[in-house]
């Protein structure tokens, strides 16, 4: 049996091919027809037609998309793919390949992908967090994602700033409008975006994410001081979340996670925020990168 797994994006399509060992056996790239939605059907059509032959046998077809899934109309949002908006995707593409086509956002793919991981794969309930141009995440229990009612399941972005972060921030801390709308989420400080305005707001300074990690590593004391801040507030953030969930493990992807030193000492900064005598999960940064999107949409068809 083999798994198809489409990462669909605003510039570019990419589909990875895997074999029942989990292991990627093919792989191709196509610019998406963003404005287009029976051209980026087509698209899909044929590059799953190409990994049939290549196969010789019918795969398994999954797709992560990033957007918003409506499940009572099997409809998407999506801000980067127009093509897809208001669209039955999954519906659409199962009748044109005459198999169960599987779709989920591009957070929980990013989770079930690390997950599945040959190590992280012991783990009964996985929470993957995406620190980067936004913030997400997807819940991951037994080995399948988690959706919900309105297949919000893990929009930690979109959680409002806890009291203990407002403390520790200062009073005068201003509430920064989100996308979504609302002001005060979560995603407008630990987001790369966040990250680089709390260093206007304490230093009066406009610096991007890249510079402040420059300055971090050249030890300008001011750097130092922001990461540390920046560590404490990803704790106290985390502390209800961790609570509520109680997850083994805790998997961190996104731009910042490339900066690790963010997360010096997480599992022990959490504890003061977790309810007494509660045990931290196990931390650890993404082992996938890019491919993880393909990945985690193949395997949503590893549990039934």
């Amino acid at each position: 049996m083999y798994y198809y797994g489409f990462d669909i994006g605003g510039s570019k399509i990419a589909l990875g091919v895997y074999n029942a060992r989990r292991e990627q056996v093919w792989q191709q790239r196509v610019a998406t027809p963003t404005d287009d939605y029976p051209a980026l059907l087509e698209v899909l059509c044929q590059l799953t037609r190409q990994a049939d032959a290549n196969c010789g046998e019918q795969g398994r077809v999954g797709v992560g998309i990033a957007g918003l899934l409506y499940p009572d109309t099997g409809t998407l949002f999506s801000a980067n793919i127009p093509a897809v908006c208001h669209r039955p995707l999954r519906a659409d593409l199962s009748q044109r390949l005459q198999r169960d086509v599987r779709l989920d956002n591009d957070a929980n793919c990013f989770a079930l992908s690390e997950a599945w991981d040959d190590e992280f794969c012991r783990y009964p309930l996985v929470l993957g967090i995406i620190l980067g141009t936004g913030v997400g995440a997807g819940l991951i229990a037994g080995g399948k994602a988690i959706s919900g009612r309105n297949a919000l399941t893990g929009e930690l972005g979109h959680m409002r700033l806890p009291a203990d972060a407002l403390a520790l921030l200062g009073s005068d801390l201003p509430l920064w409008p989100c996308s979504c709308g609302k002001v005060g989420c979560l995603e407008t400080v630990l987001s790369g975006s966040g990250f680089a305005c709390l260093w206007q707001h304490f230093y009066r300074q406009p610096l991007s994410a890249v510079d402040i990690v420059t300055l971090y590593q050249r030890g300008d004391a001011r750097a130092l001081a922001h990461t540390e801040r920046y560590r404490q507030l990803l704790a106290v953030c985390l502390g209800n979340l961790l609570t509520l969930l109680d997850p083994h493990l805790v998997v961190i992807g996104g731009g910042l996670s490339n900066f690790a030193a963010l997360f010096n000492g997480l599992a022990e900064r959490v504890i003061a925020h977790l309810l007494p005598g509660a045990k931290p999960p196990r931390f650890a940064l993404a082992r996938h990168g890019d491919a993880g999107g393909m990945r985690g949409a193949a395997f949503l068809h590893l549990k039934d």
